[in-house]
């Protein structure tokens, strides 16, 4: 039985929702961004329905669902999934997934269960997005728990610790599935790899040995692909700022600023493509196999599943071909596609804010914006 407090990391529940609800709407940071996000509101009348609602699930059904619809018709040109058999609701489990949008790749997902009558995962969220304290109640609202970064030796083995215990107890004791990310951190250059410590964490907790451990939380990898990635001129941006100072760092203003581009932009198509657990695969491995083996096997699993389950677009195939100076996928797309890409990509580097770019930066950041988009159809035909 778990005994652990979690009160610091764990979504609200019901008992206290209603509370930190009143204690959000309050909030002046949280009226400004339901205006910007939503500039015609009557925010009195939306406050007066967000205080109503007593639950987590009336929360995502009443008020999550209908503003994702609303995003989703604003900003993207579809939201489509495959795979839904691949998940049980009645077999809770841990959606691991590739990494593109700081908020939008698990509110998208649980949309997309929302749709289908299907119950939605909670959320893990790093501590560094949580730049005010009503974005921390915001979020634990909204099914969300802590992952806590950034911390020193001794208390970052604290933290995992807490979160692989969490996460376990979601699973086996709340039957709740949750969303995680492969790794800490989007791959910027969207060459998508499950990190090891991820791994090691989540085999942290539990009754039996790291691979029974594992097995309990039964992996399931999700492919997010992305037709435009509305914050791939920041990606380029800061890869030119991290060559010329490998020290740089992004602030908070990046952060909110990526946040709100990802939110707020055109991102095209968007498919979520979920695959089986991996367990029957890891049942096939000898019980006593060396863990450092185990690690690579299971991240070596994650990854064939994830780059094998993404959705290609004619952008994936054109940035491919003028990485690589060929024309090996000509079929795939044609000349007014390719025109408009490269004129997609030129309107995006013109939002470059950085004095004394030279024209080899710019050529490096375009051949990064290049790899971004053709790194899905590399992996996927390399798995």
């Amino acid at each position: 039985m778990i005994s652990e407090d979690f009160s610091d990391i764990e979504p609200y529940d019901d008992s206290q929702f209603q509370q930190r609800m009143a204690e959000l709407v309050k909030e002046p940071g949280f009226e400004h961004a339901v205006r910007f996000v939503m500039p015609d509101v009557d925010y009195p009348a939306f406050v007066s329905g967000l205080t109503s609602i007593s639950s987590q699930d009336a929360f995502q059904h009443e008020i999550m669902a209908p503003f994702l619809e609303l995003l989703a018709n604003k900003t993207t040109a579809g939201i489509s999934v495959s795979g839904l058999e691949n998940y049980n609701p009645a077999q809770a489990c841990t959606f691991i997934t590739n990494h593109r949008d700081i908020v939008l790749d698990a509110s998208f997902l649980n949309l997309c269960f929302l749709r289908n009558n299907m119950p939605t995962s909670e959320v893990a969220i790093g501590n560094n997005l949580l730049i005010y304290p009503w974005i921390d109640t915001l979020v634990r609202l909204n099914k969300s728990f802590i992952v806590k970064r950034d911390l020193k030796i001794t208390r970052a083995l604290e933290a995992a610790r807490q979160l692989s215990t969490y996460i376990h107890y979601a699973i086996g004791t709340k039957k709740q599935s949750v969303w995680i990310a492969q790794r800490e951190g989007r791959a910027k250059d969207s060459n998508d790899r499950t990190q090891e410590s991820l791994i090691k964490m989540l085999g942290l907790s539990g009754n039996g040995s790291f691979m029974e451990n594992i097995d309990a939380v039964r992996l399931t990898p999700v492919s997010i692909s992305y037709e435009y990635d509305p914050n791939d001129y920041l990606k380029a941006r800061e890869f030119l700022l991290k060559r010329n100072n490998p020290d740089f760092k992004k602030s908070q203003r990046d952060d909110l600023f990526s946040m709100e581009t990802g939110l707020l932009q055109f991102k095209g198509r968007i498919h979520f493509a979920i695959q089986p657990c991996i367990n029957s695969d890891l049942a096939k491995e000898a019980p006593d196999i060396d863990r450092h083996e185990a690690l690579h096997h299971i991240c070596t699993l994650i990854d064939s599943a994830i780059h094998s389950g993404y959705k290609i677009y004619p952008i994936n195939y054109i940035a491919y071909d003028e990485l690589h100076g060929t024309q090996e996928f000509m079929s795939h797309y044609t000349t007014d596609e390719a025109a408009e890409f490269n004129s997609y990509i030129d309107r995006q580097l013109e939002k470059v804010d950085l004095d004394g770019l030279t024209n080899e930066d710019r050529t490096y950041m375009r051949n990064m914006m290049l790899t971004m988009y053709s790194n899905p159809l590399r992996n996927k035909l390399h798995r």
